[in-house]
C-alpha cells in the first residue's frame, strides 16, 4: 500500500511560484508513475502533470505548459510540482498520484493511490 503526502500549498499572489511535493511511502521509488491533479471548486478533477517512472516522459496539460515543471528524485521518494508564473485560474486543490501503469498517464482513472490535497490559492 502505497501512501502519499502533499505539501509546499499556500495563498500567493498572481506572478509568484510555489513549488508542491509529494512524499511516497509504501513503495520504492521508481516502482511507480506519478501524476499531479487539480480541483476547483464545482469542477471534476482534472490532469496538470504527469512523470514515468524513469522520469524519461514527461505531460502536462496545455494550459501549464511552459510554466510548470514536473520531476521526481526516486532516491527520496519524492516528485515535485514546480509553479512558476501562477495564475488565479489556478487555484484548485493539488492532488498527486502514483500508478503502476505505464500507459494513460494523463488519466485520473489510471491511478491507484492519491494524496489528501494541498491548496493552492493565487490572488489577482
Amino acid at each position: 500500500q502505497v501512501q502519499l503526502v502533499e505539501s509546499g500549498g499556500g495563498l500567493v499572489q498572481a506572478g509568484a511560484s510555489l513549488r508542491l511535493s509529494c512524499a511516497a511511502s509504501g513503495g520504492t521509488g521508481s516502482t511507480y508513475a506519478m501524476g499531479w491533479f487539480r480541483q476547483a471548486p464545482g469542477k471534476e478533477r482534472e490532469f496538470v502533470a504527469a512523470i514515468s517512472r524513469s522520469g524519461g516522459n514527461i505531460y502536462y496539460t496545455d494550459s501549464v505548459k511552459g510554466r510548470f515543471t514536473i520531476s521526481r528524485d526516486n532516491g527520496k521518494n519524492t516528485a515535485y510540482l514546480m509553479m512558476n508564473s501562477l495564475k488565479p485560474e489556478d487555484t484548485a486543490v493539488y492532488y498527486c498520484a502514483a500508478t503502476g501503469s505505464v500507459f494513460g498517464l494523463t488519466v485520473k482513472y489510471s491511478y491507484d493511490y492519491w494524496g489528501q490535497g494541498t491548496q493552492v490559492t493565487v490572488s489577482s
